[in-house]
């Protein structure tokens, strides 16, 4: 199990692939692990060094106390690149993972070749909304909350029809860490970039779902048009578009980077 030693945190990380390749770095959503790229791996391995990593807080990554801020996380990226010796890459993150892509496009961008922003926006949710999520899962735990996250992450559709995928996210979110997963929605309640994402000169691709109630379609053009030359896909799925359309999305991201 290989974990970098960061300081503030250890991360767990999974790095293949020969270093001749263009390394292509996955950032996961909030209450997963990078195991929820596993779509993604047999055709990008064909053409990138692959490094996926659990964000503070989950995973088999450390649970430092407190709450989280997405520079935290960023940071952690840096650092992670930092100890593994690479200077540059392709960043591809869903959610929480994208809004980390974003700070790393505005605050280090010499870092970054091409960026895919997935299913995020740059400001999610209220104060109120969140506060009340920390609380139920402080009061009840993951499994208070694991069934409602699980209708926005996938539509109706989708769940009735393949169970076999649907299973392993609820898993993974039952089973995360109350401590990190409250301090991850930390850091997502107090983040704003809505004026700092128009700094962004990274090649960029918005992916968002035409069904995800976490992100509306509004949120995610915003995005793309504060983004100068920002690239869209849209996919006919919720939250976790690349499990629930994972060849599109696939496809699209190779399209992109190539």
């Amino acid at each position: 199990m290989p974990l970098a030693n960061l300081g503030e945190a250890r991360l767990h990380y999974e790095l293949t692939g020969p270093e001749t390749r263009p390394t292509l770095v996955f950032s996961n959503s909030l209450g997963t692990d990078f195991s929820m790229w596993d779509p993604q791996m047999p055709a990008h391995s064909q053409r990138f060094r692959i490094l996926r990593y659990d964000k503070r807080g989950h995973g088999q990554s450390s649970v430092p106390p407190g709450d989280y801020t997405i520079e935290q996380l960023g940071r952690d990226v840096i650092a992670l690149l930092d100890s593994l010796g690479i200077d540059r890459v392709h960043f591809c993150g869903l959610s929480i993972g994208g809004m980390t892509g974003m700070w790393l496009a505005v605050h280090a961008p010499e870092r970054l070749a091409r960026l895919v922003l997935c299913n995020t926006a740059a400001r999610i949710g209220t104060n109120e909304t969140w506060n009340g999520r920390i609380a139920a899962v402080r009061k009840g735990g993951m499994k208070d909350v694991a069934a409602a996250v699980i209708e926005r992450w996938f539509t109706p559709e989708f769940r009735a029809a393949s169970p076999e995928k649907v299973a392993p996210a609820l898993a993974m979110l039952e089973n995360a860490n109350p401590v990190g997963y409250t301090g991850c929605c930390a850091a997502i309640r107090d983040m704003d970039q809505r004026d700092a994402i128009s700094a962004i000169k990274v090649p960029t691709l918005v992916i968002y779902g035409a069904k995800d109630p976490v992100i509306p379609t509004a949120d995610a053009l915003f995005v793309a048009e504060r983004i100068r030359g920002a690239q869209t896909l849209a996919l006919d799925a919720a939250h976790l578009s690349n499990v629930e359309r994972a060849e599109a999305f696939t496809q699209g991201v190779a399209d992109f980077l190539s």
